[in-house]
């Protein structure tokens, strides 16, 4: 088979007029947001590296400094799907964390939008037109955005925080809630979000956290009650809200899901699936309130696992989980320290304890220094880009996904992976960053320009 290489610089308008350090890329939307030295942001909508230029160029959006992390979120409804640019920033010498949000206009412009926020602890200024969180911002903060929710770590605070983002009305408003606080004991290097796992890079692993808990609410063994009497049946409404949002009355929350109850401060009564069940009497309140789960980085409830690396050959603490990426199918790539690459398969990710996960060690020819690789569930073969930081970057084409059945399941997939590679790519820059575009696609960040490729 012949493999056919595109390579081409990308050649922004207007071009960035200050140094580049990182960049980031959301493929849903082509929206490109490359980060300076002086931590401000350019956002450019719809790039399209392999196409012919645009005859007229989208609006650049400057996002003006201090930022100290950035995510692309994406919120989706039953029939809308916008695209959301969060920035985090110190406030008031970091007394506070000032969150901004630029939503992707459908003239194909970022813009600032107005967050409702109904929680003592958030706030938006109007004056800086962004949200206000009342905890100190510390020395780093970390954002991880994924659908309708991000996490954020602070390194100070040793917490991580949950959010479930929504829109709010026809217009371009957006509603915040914070659903979960995990308290951390030990360190955190990387945090990465995706549809059903929120996980945090330790020591020697990683710590997985099925999402859903963290967005619903906290829930418990009971048996189902009907929360509707024969006579309130003409009162009940169903509501689809997303995210686990809890629209409060007066008195306390029960909330029943099948044989489980999840409990809080409200009193309403909610699905897995999202559904809520809004009692419509003369004590309602049509304001709306979202419980707080409450947990620790070492729980074991909720089907929270903590998968190391194989610890029989690797000292505690010697390696760090740097980089987590979702593939699919509940698999994930782990980069660590020491520059190796692990494949951590996840089955039955929400049956609680009975999770299985396995963590298995892919055997390369290379330190890796950074990798890309775009989600895909439609297909079991995935190109994964990896680079070893000075001028180098490997196409490997992973088709066999299958948690092994025995050891000797494990070397001959090891084998299979190490051989899979099916281009290797010198480029004239050392590499910063590599980020994927599509399947078969990354854009890479040089010492002073942007280049694209792509196979075939």
């Amino acid at each position: 088979m012949v493999v056919i290489t595109q390579a081409r610089q990308l050649r922004l308008s207007p071009p960035p007029t200050t140094t580049i350090s990182s960049t980031l890329y959301d493929p849903t939307s082509l929206s490109l947001a490359l980060m300076h030295s002086d931590s401000s942001f350019s956002l450019y909508p719809s790039i399209s590296p392999f196409s012919p230029p645009p005859l007229h160029s989208a609006t650049t959006t400057v996002v003006s400094p201090p930022s100290s992390s950035a995510t692309f979120l994406r919120l989706r409804s039953t029939d809308m799907s916008r695209v959301i640019f969060l920035v985090s920033s110190p406030n008031l010498v970091g007394s506070s964390i000032l969150l901004r949000f630029y939503i992707l206009r459908p003239d194909n412009q970022f813009a600032r939008v107005r967050v409702i926020c109904n929680q003592s602890d958030l706030s938006f200024d109007e004056r800086k037109l962004g949200v206000l969180f009342r905890v100190n911002h510390g020395v780093s903060i970390k954002l991880a955005g994924s659908i309708n929710v991000f996490a954020m770590y602070s390194v100070s605070n040793r917490k991580v925080w949950v959010f479930a983002v929504k829109l709010a009305g026809e217009g371009d408003n957006v509603k915040l809630m914070k659903t979960a606080v995990i308290d951390c004991d030990s360190p955190v290097f990387s945090i990465s979000i995706s549809i059903g796992f929120l996980m945090l890079g330790e020591e020697n692993g990683v710590r997985v956290f099925p999402l859903r808990p963290l967005v619903k609410g906290r829930i418990s063994k009971d048996r189902r009650r009907d929360a509707n009497k024969k006579s309130d049946k003409s009162e009940v409404q169903k509501i689809k809200l997303l995210n686990g949002l809890t629209p409060e009355t007066n008195g306390s929350t029960i909330l029943y899901v099948n044989s489980a109850k999840v409990t809080g401060n409200s009193s309403k009564t909610i699905n897995v699936n999202g559904n809520i069940e809004e009692k419509i009497g003369k004590h309602s309140d049509t304001s709306a309130r979202l419980n707080c789960v409450k947990t620790r980085q070492n729980s074991k409830e909720g089907g929270v696992r903590f998968v190391a690396f194989n610890s029989s050959k690797v000292r505690l603490g010697s390696k760090k989980a740097i980089s987590v990426h979702f593939l699919g199918h509940n698999k994930f790539l782990i980069l660590d320290s020491d520059g190796e690459l692990y494949l951590l398969s996840l089955s039955n990710p929400f049956s609680g304890s009975e999770t299985i996960c396995e963590m298995k060690k892919l055997t390369l020819t290379m330190k890796v220094q950074s990798l890309a690789v775009l989600p895909d569930d439609s297909t079991r073969a995935q190109t994964v880009w990896v680079s070893d930081g000075n001028y180098t970057i490997h196409a490997m084409v992973v088709s066999d996904m299958e948690s092994p059945g025995n050891e000797n399941d494990t070397k001959n997939n090891e084998e299979t992976i190490q051989h899979s590679a099916t281009e290797a790519i010198f480029t004239s820059e050392k590499i910063q960053e590599i980020i994927p575009l599509a399947s078969n696609a990354i854009l890479l960040l040089g010492q002073a320009n942007i280049f694209a490729y792509a196979i075939s």
